[in-house]
């Protein structure tokens, strides 16, 4: 990896994807965050002042079903997961990390961000919840390279015919499991709006390198480049 950017003695911003803690982590876990585990440090050992980000998404549907099968709630499966990532990750020496950040913890951000989408006129809402317009964002697609007539719909995209178009993602889900109160509606956040708001609360509105599993690119992360750069106006990351 090169960085073009002259050394100075302001701080580096890293933002890597973190785990959904509904189970043990695997081999992909391991080799992605030792990987970034490493660049860090090596950004660090050439003299750049690095401040490095991980999320943790406690909040999924994946936690949810994990509670239902174990009988048990999702706060205790993401509890007990998160303890799991954190020994394994001890474990193989992943220690550059600075703050990880769950995402329960920044629901009044994720709500206000939801709130400002809706205003700019790119979000909906539907009887479930609130709804992500993708044809709003005329660069869709631009990180993985491709047009959004072409881009499947999946990857917790759910395809449904009330949807305005079939790439539009879920911003906030509306329900009483697990929910919290919302001016749009008791419920709990999305899948890609948790980064988003985590990542505009403890770095800005742009910060210089995200890091993640290739996998994750579409949609996870175009559909961050979409929420943040419509209401910024200006480049998400400086380095994918």
């Amino acid at each position: 990896m090169q960085l073009y950017n002259t050394l100075t003695r302001e701080k580096e911003k890293v933002f890597v994807c973190g785990p959904t803690v509904y189970n043990r982590s695997h081999l992909g876990h391991g080799r992605s965050y030792t990987v970034f585990d490493i660049i860090v440090k090596y950004l660090r050992y050439k003299g750049y002042n690095v401040f490095y980000l991980q999320n943790i998404t406690d909040i999924d549907d994946k936690i949810i079903q994990k509670a239902h099968e174990e009988n048990t709630s999702p706060q205790e499966i993401a509890k007990k997961y998160t303890q799991e990532y954190f020994k394994d990750m001890e474990s193989l020496g992943v220690t550059a990390v600075d703050t990880y950040a769950p995402a329960t913890e920044f629901i009044p951000h994720i709500i206000d961000q939801v709130q400002r989408l809706l205003k700019k006129g790119v979000a909906y809402e539907l009887e479930d919840g609130i709804y992500y317009h993708v044809p709003a964002f005329k660069e869709y697609g631009k990180l993985s390279h491709q047009k959004l007539e072409d881009l499947q719909a999946g990857a917790r995209i759910e395809v449904r015919k009330d949807k305005k178009h079939p790439a539009d993602f879920c911003l906030w889900k509306k329900g009483n499991e697990i929910a919290w109160d919302a001016p749009f509606g008791k419920g709990r956040p999305g899948w890609h709006i948790e980064d988003t708001a985590i990542t505009e609360t403890e770095l800005g509105q742009q910060y210089d390198i995200h890091g993640g599993g290739l996998d994750l690119i579409h949609p996870h992360h175009e559909a961050e480049i979409a929420q943040m750069e419509i209401l910024s106006g200006k480049p998400l990351v400086k380095y994918w």
